[in-house]
């Protein structure tokens, strides 16, 4: 995590984000959804105070959650749906390999995200 691996205060909750895979910052950055350029100076939140986000994280390793209100996955498209819990569970699984290896920050996103910001760059 950034700040020398210590994490931030969630914005939401006020407790510190202390692991990687709590990181809704990282989540995002992960899986294309926040520009490398704002990361250092984007609010940190814990994934699950997210809910928007999070819901569509379908691991064993994560307790489901449900959001409420329009943005509920009940209440969107099932393709949209099914599009997104593949996303986000698949940015999930990444901040629980990225734990287990020393990599730059800058390879921290999936495979795709990563081309696309090579490609936004002229490489």
């Amino acid at each position: 995590m950034a700040k020398c691996d210590e994490g931030y205060n969630c914005e939401v909750c006020g407790r510190p984000v202390e692991k990687l895979t709590e990181s809704d910052l990282y989540l995002r950055y992960v899986i294309g959804m926040l520009d490398p350029e704002v990361l250092h100076t984007t609010p940190e939140r814990h994934i699950r105070c997210n809910p928007v986000l999070a819901q569509f994280i379908v691991h064993p390793n994560f307790e489901p959650l449900i959001a409420a209100g329009d943005f509920a996955k009940a209440n969107l498209d099932p393709a949209f749906v099914a599009q997104r819990e593949e996303l986000a569970t698949r940015g999930y699984e990444r901040l629980r390999e990225l734990v287990q290896v020393n990599l730059p920050i800058v390879d921290y996103p999936l495979p795709e995200v990563r081309a696309k910001h090579a490609e936004s760059r002229g490489e």
